[in-house]
């Protein structure tokens, strides 16, 4: 195998498929990636057996082939070159040596036979849509901050997607939940989407994906089956197993009795939170907000730190309320409300409370209180 690439262009696909690649692994094959070059396109490949990405760049080749290097060592080699340099890849097999050459550097790199790289078979995926990614970037931003990181819950470590109905209107819904806050997040569902099986996708897929659409505009098409998802965009290829387990249900964890509405600025409700609870305890993060009418004042107190209250003007005209919150996840679900209006609609100081984005419709949040 020998060819040349222009270095910023092999740079890019090295970051998408090496951050897939764990740093320590048992497995020495899973610490390479596949390079395979063939009719001027050079493919990368990386997995963990759970995760694969395929990624496809343009590269002037001399001789076909592939062959599979250290992935983590070849990125930092190709990231510490010089800018605009041509890369030239070149692997004969008599010293099952990969040589990288740029300018006047050179570096030798051990590897390991193409015929030991595992490839993942994603058998028949029978349901295939499209989704503009826009649409799927807000999806995973609104939802993934509420993924639990509790392994022995592992049916909460990622983002459930499915097809449902909001007052008869089909949606295709991300639904995202710790038990301490859940968030739900609906777009129109695309064409063919109607019927697709409900699906767990690990934090470990939904966080590779967000990082590779990053710079992606257009449509990303998604093709799944009960235990597999591929996601296809920009010569980029992300396929997933899926979490094999139930997602509770989770509507049972939204109120529908709550009746006290508050509405206040979001940034300006956020910026004081965040304020606020520098003084609260470290472990449990607490802050009170105490509701009258058309002013809510938050306050916080830390054992050894001191204590802190603010005022704010807000819409509350529902009698005096005191509700705490873990002040944390009180700025998780504030941080995904882009408008100037965020709305709170509470019960009592036990009961969950729902918070809206007044500029975003398909977007609900649900938080446990706690007591303070």
């Amino acid at each position: 195998m020998k060819l040349t690439i222009e270095r910023s262009t092999l740079l890019t696909a090295l970051n998408h498929v090496q951050s897939v690649v764990e740093r320590r692994n048992t497995i020495p094959i899973l610490s390479n990636i596949l390079l395979n070059a063939d009719n001027g396109v050079l493919g990368l490949t990386a997995t963990d057996l759970d995760l694969a990405i395929n990624e496809q760049v343009s590269a002037e080749i001399a001789t076909s082939g592939s062959i599979t290097a250290p992935a983590h060592l070849l990125y930092d080699i190709v990231r510490k070159l010089p800018d605009g340099s041509q890369v030239e890849l070149d692997y004969k097999g008599e010293d099952g040596r990969l040589t990288v050459r740029a300018g006047r550097s050179q570096f030798a790199l051990s590897c390991l036979p193409k015929d030991d790289f595992p490839i993942m078979e994603t058998g028949e995926l029978p349901f295939n849509f499209t989704l503009p990614t826009k649409e799927l970037k807000r999806l995973i931003d609104k939802t993934r901050f509420a993924i639990s990181t509790e392994e022995t819950r592992y049916y909460l470590n990622g983002i459930y997607l499915h097809a449902a109905e909001n007052e008869g209107i089909p949606v295709l819904r991300a639904v995202a939940t710790d038990g301490h806050r859940l968030a739900r997040v609906e777009t129109p569902v695309p064409a063919n989407a109607e019927n697709i099986p409900g699906v767990i996708v690990p934090r470990k897929a939904v966080n590779e994906l967000r990082k590779l659409i990053d710079d992606t505009e257009g449509d990303v098409s998604i093709s799944l089956s009960e235990n597999r998802i591929c996601f296809s965009f920009d010569g980029s290829i992300l396929t997933s197993k899926l979490i094999d387990g139930t997602f509770p249900d989770y509507e049972r964890v939204i109120p529908s009795g709550n009746n006290k509405v508050l509405e206040l600025d979001g940034k300006s409700f956020a910026q004081a939170v965040d304020r606020v609870s520098t003084v609260s305890t470290e472990k449990s993060r607490a802050i009170k907000l105490s509701l009258s009418d058309d002013t809510v004042t938050l306050s916080a107190t830390g054992a050894d730190s001191g204590s802190a209250t603010e005022e704010l003007t807000a819409s509350y005209s529902s009698g005096d309320l005191e509700i705490g919150f873990n002040s944390k996840y009180l700025l998780d679900i504030t941080g995904q409300i882009e408008g100037d209006n965020a709305r709170f609609v509470l019960a009592d100081a036990q009961s969950p409370t729902i918070v809206r984005d007044g500029t975003d419709d398909g977007a609900l949040y649900v938080l446990m209180p706690m007591r303070v």
